[in-house]
């Protein structure tokens, strides 16, 4: 809407991604700070209520807690988009196409959950995996579409390694698949996925916004791609959307995300990834995610194999509970950790 009355009336400051971006992180915060306590109105009357596994750390407190928050920050992110970006942009599309498909996805296994009062209900494992993949192949398909280039670059060279050609698929495909189910499993604590997740948008955010900046990317020695840079509203739009769900998703939380959130987030990350050609500079910047994951990893092949566990539970923020850290202890340290993390990611861009 901003971007074509900047085009309709001549009006240069709307014509700026910058300025759009900083108007979509406030809109959503703003949208998501005032809708939240309405939908928790409505959410504690219907019992829409996290159920919470036996197999973790006893949290029965965080029994009567409301999920399916993600629904609402994902919704004003959306919103903010449509008032801030330019929607003649495939790069646009595609990204809205990720956010709201991966969303319905786990707002569909989010209600299978509630419904049931078991949070072994749901999507099955398999059918969830399969629809994750069905929104990875629309999104990566209108990349090829657009004519994306598929060369895979490394941090630290400034020419890539290869061009992956239509293998680019396969392997954008399990980016979003690694990375979305990784969220989701990081997501189980306070605010434990919140904050690195902002984090990454910003630092994702910006290495779209250079790789669409012919000065700045020439200047980076990274590829341009013409157009990627209008996705960084996108991920503003999110971090704010985010930001306004913290409020009511920090220690002790009122709301969770549920899956309806952690898929989408994770998907959008994947996206950005893709966009700005780091896909595997995301291990650092979602270094969290990634540690939480390979916890499990670990921990599931070490049964298998030895009949033996390495940590006392996983994923690896139910070990250190185990161990007596104080669940707002845990939480700051993950979120220091990956502050640090995407410092690095950014200083590696000087590096090259």
């Amino acid at each position: 809407m901003l971007y074509e009355l900047s085009q309709l009336l001549d009006i240069n400051l709307f014509g700026y991604i910058s300025v759009r971006a900083g108007l979509a992180f406030f809109i959503a915060f703003m949208l998501t700070l005032l809708l939240m306590p309405k939908y928790l109105a409505w959410a504690i009357s219907k019992n829409a209520n996290q159920p919470i596994s036996k197999y973790v750390p006893a949290h029965e407190g965080k029994r009567h807690t409301p999920t399916m928050g993600g629904a609402i920050f994902l919704g004003a992110t959306i919103i903010s988009a449509l008032v801030t970006v330019d929607l003649t942009n495939l790069y646009i599309l595609g990204g809205l196409i990720t956010l709201i498909g991966f969303g319905l996805v786990g707002l569909k296994d989010d209600l299978g959950k509630v419904l049931s009062g078991d949070n072994l209900e749901g999507l099955t494992p398999k059918g969830k995996m399969g629809l994750q993949a069905l929104i990875a192949v629309l999104a990566t398909g209108i990349l090829i579409y657009t004519g994306f280039p598929t060369e895979f670059y490394i941090p630290f060279l400034k020419t890539p390694l290869f061009d992956l050609g239509y293998a680019a698929i396969p392997f954008w495909v399990l980016v979003f698949l690694a990375t979305t189910n990784a969220v989701n499993l990081t997501d189980g604590l306070d605010g434990l996925a919140t904050v690195p997740s902002v984090i990454a948008l910003f630092t994702l955010g910006a290495i779209v916004y250079i790789t669409g900046h012919a000065i700045f990317s020439e200047y980076l020695l990274v590829p341009n791609i013409k157009g990627v840079g209008e996705v960084m509203i996108l991920a503003a739009a999110l971090s704010g959307g985010l930001l306004g769900f913290l409020w009511y998703n920090c220690y002790p939380a009122e709301v969770f995300m549920g899956d309806t959130g952690s898929l989408a987030i994770g998907g959008f990350l994947a996206y950005l990834a893709i966009l700005g050609k780091s896909e595997v500079l995301l291990i650092l910047i979602g270094i969290i995610f990634v540690i939480e994951t390979v916890s499990v990893i670990l921990q599931v092949g070490s049964f298998k194999l030895r009949e033996k566990r390495i940590f006392r539970m996983a994923p690896i923020h139910h070990h250190y509970e185990l161990k007596g850290w104080a669940e707002n202890k845990i939480i700051v340290r993950f979120w220091m950790i990956a502050f640090i993390a995407n410092i690095l990611a950014l200083i590696s861009f000087k590096f090259r």
